[in-house]
């Protein structure tokens, strides 16, 4: 499946097929937490809310794909990432876009 960011893949004719989304909520373990709330102490990167963010994107984007592989898509075009907070040391990260199939 392809994704862009752009409202159209360049030298393709498309057919609009709606919007799809993913998302999720992460969290880290309280110990992880505990150990992230130290390193605001000295700085630096918290490399372990880095790779539940990755992971998280990395789900969503999946579950964005499904649902756009579901409705018969062959791309995803204006793909977008969103993300709050839900409460502490918890994110949702929300991936969206429209399914597009490519006219031949």
């Amino acid at each position: 499946m392809l994704l862009v960011t752009t409202e159209f893949i360049a030298g393709a004719n498309i057919q609009m097929l709606g919007l799809v989304k993913g998302s999720t909520i992460q969290t880290v373990n309280a110990i992880r937490d505990f150990g992230a709330s130290l390193k605001t102490i000295v700085g630096g990167e918290l490399k372990n809310y880095t790779e539940m963010m990755d992971t998280a994107r990395a789900i969503a984007t999946d579950r964005m794909v499904h649902e756009a592989g579901m409705m018969g898509a062959d791309a995803i075009v204006g793909v977008r990432y969103t993300t709050s907070a839900v409460m502490a040391s918890a994110a949702e990260i929300m991936a969206y876009g429209t399914a597009v199939r490519i006219v031949k």
